[in-house]
């Protein structure tokens, strides 16, 4: 434990100025949607080609860039491997999360070009799986997908309920090796109402993880404010954007200028 500690503080120590802008593509039928509170029938399409987001968002300067596979978060098993594989070879660096419940599907998203694997329902379900991956693949390919309402894990596209406190959980993570998680607070996603900040906060201040926060961001004041956080929590290390973006009510450029000026 006292070396994955160490190792922590110096993965930390490099990342410590380098708070990251994820814009966020979701998929869904071959096409580059937004979904409300992760709800399915509150769906808006943004693109019908998803390799035109990646364009767009690499060309304001974007050197990552969240990718969902909706498909696959619903279904159990990735969906869109050849759209994964055509954003990768785009030279952009890629977190794709949705359907990985397997070795075998975690392994074919990796594959195809991205660069670290988000794990959500199976490492909640078995609890051996986030600690075989990590030891399979290693730390910096594999992250977990902390989907909360109300502090608790949901599971299966959001679609299921847990008693799991997210705090809780993220603790158990540090244990088995896992570095990075992702923390989107459900309640806030798509909504444009702003991020949750205290619960951004209380994970962050609770685990010893890196943490990307996710849901809610809808101007660049909400990238300020969450950046301003990251200097009081020096492992809250990046913003994944998605609605705001699409809906031009701030740009990927600006935001990331926003963050390296300070």
């Amino acid at each position: 434990m006292e070396g994955i500690r160490l190792k922590r503080e110096v993965v930390w120590r490099i990342k410590e100025r380098m708070f990251t802008i994820y814009p966020a593509i979701d998929l869904r039928g071959g096409r580059c949607v937004r979904l409300l509170h992760g709800k399915a029938e509150l769906e808006t399409v943004y693109f019908d080609d998803p390799l035109e987001a990646a364009e767009k968002w690499i060309n304001e300067g974007a050197e990552w860039l969240h990718v969902v596979d909706l498909d696959g978060a619903f279904t159990g098993k990735p969906a869109h491997l050849e759209t994964i594989a055509r954003i990768a070879a785009l030279g952009v660096k890629v977190q794709i999360g949705g359907g990985l419940r397997d070795e075998a599907a975690v392994s074919r998203v990796l594959e195809a070009g991205a660069s670290r694997a988000v794990l959500g329902t199976a490492a909640v379900e078995t609890p051996d799986f986030p600690k075989d991956m990590v030891s399979r693949f290693g730390s910096q390919s594999i992250a977990v997908g902390l989907d909360a309402k109300d502090g608790r894990l949901a599971l299966r596209g959001w679609v299921k309920g847990t008693t799991w406190e997210t705090t809780d959980f993220a603790k158990g993570l540090e244990d088995i090796g896992v570095e990075t998680v992702i923390h989107t607070d459900i309640a806030t996603d798509g909504a444009l109402t702003g991020p949750n900040l205290e619960r951004q906060a209380d994970l962050a201040g609770k685990c010893e993880l890196s943490v990307i926060a996710s849901g809610g961001v809808s101007s660049l004041s909400d990238v300020k404010a969450l950046h301003e956080l990251s200097k009081n929590h020096k492992n809250l290390n990046g913003v994944i954007i998605g609605r705001a973006i699409y809906e031009g009510l701030l740009g990927v450029r600006e935001s990331i200028e926003v963050v390296q000026a300070g």
